[in-house]
């Protein structure tokens, strides 16, 4: 058996292989506020203990990144006080828990943030047909957005969280820096591989230096846009080599502009082809997600070695007890 296995590489420690990846819930309050309905969700998720880590859903660290109504905040400092409290919730339940951050960018919307929306460039998001073209950032305006992810890893560390995930995934700010789809920029943000991914250097050395040396920080990695002209896995290998040189501590892999979903993929863990290449570019640990319900499909995937971390999120979104009784008939 695999999935219940401890894993004790690098510096996370966690008692089984089961993740609960990060899904928006929408259920925090009108700014982003932790609510008592995000306290009940994530208590009853966690109870017993059973899934090794969770991971809390995608939070905005600034409002002009806000990428939905109702989404987490980590933008301000007050946000801390009630973080805590679910932080606790899910440590008393027996579980560890790690919080993603992120700026939505060109999947940002007016009417959600009250602010012009921005991009790496002047480009609209691929996967939307809405026409909102996107105010291409300055060089001083991506050092905020680099000092903002740094003050909100900062936030997650003081509320007692035990990591960090920084989102470059499902076509999302840093994300959009990587894929030529919507990195037309010529300046070092832009080109070629090594300069679309300057960014997530720079965020991952500030967060670094926001948090210390021993607090974990991970990375989900939209690991290929599944689309004409974007991002490949062969670009994503060359870039979790540099990531893991920068510190991160364990690699997160999903697709990238395709979102959760690809098209034609019905496999369980369909984006284990992805994670399997990863791994063999980088000595941390790689976490894969991808439709996966069944205990048989998670033990296949760690059993052939494409991936360190499962996460399993539908299935335990639906059902509360999946987790329990996964690890129950692996006994």
């Amino acid at each position: 058996m695999y999935l219940d296995k401890e894993l004790t590489q690098g510096k996370l420690q966690l008692k089984n292989r089961l993740v609960m990846p990060p899904m928006a819930t929408a259920k925090s309050g009108a700014k982003g506020e932790i609510s008592e309905a995000v306290i009940d969700y994530y208590n009853e998720k966690s109870k017993g203990g059973y899934i090794g880590l969770i991971v809390i859903e995608h939070s905005f660290i600034m409002q002009q990144g806000k990428a939905s109504p109702n989404q987490l905040s980590i933008a301000e400092d007050g946000a801390v006080e009630k973080l805590k409290q679910l932080a606790d919730t899910i440590h008393k339940n027996g579980s560890k828990t790690v919080m993603q951050i992120n700026h939505a960018g060109i999947a940002a919307k007016e009417a959600v943030t009250g602010m012009k929306i921005v991009g790496p460039s002047a480009v609209e998001h691929p996967a939307r047909n809405d026409n909102e073209i996107p105010k291409e950032l300055s060089r001083d305006e991506i050092k905020e957005i680099i000092e903002a992810f740094a003050k909100a890893a900062a936030r997650v560390k003081k509320a007692g969280f035990d990591g960090v995930e920084i989102h470059s995934a499902h076509g999302y700010l840093l994300s959009q820096f990587l894929s030529p789809l919507t990195n037309k920029r010529t300046d070092e943000y832009g080109g070629d591989m090594q300069g679309r991914r300057r960014i997530h250097l720079e965020v991952i050395k500030a967060v670094r230096e926001a948090v210390g040396e021993d607090f974990p920080i991970f990375l989900r990695l939209g690991a290929s846009d599944y689309k004409d002209g974007g991002l490949t896995i062969e670009d994503s290998k060359a870039a979790a080599y540099e990531f893991e040189k920068a510190g991160v501590d364990m690699l997160d892999i999903s697709g990238g502009f395709c979102g959760y979903l690809v098209p034609g993929l019905t496999e369980q863990g369909y984006f284990s082809v992805l994670s399997q290449e990863i791994k063999k570019q980088v000595k941390i640990p790689v976490m894969v997600t991808g439709g996966i319900t069944e205990v048989e499909a998670a033990e296949k995937i760690l059993a052939e070695g494409k991936a360190d971390l499962i996460g399993v999120g539908r299935a335990i979104y639906k059902d509360s007890s999946w987790a329990e009784k996964a690890m129950t008939n692996l006994k």
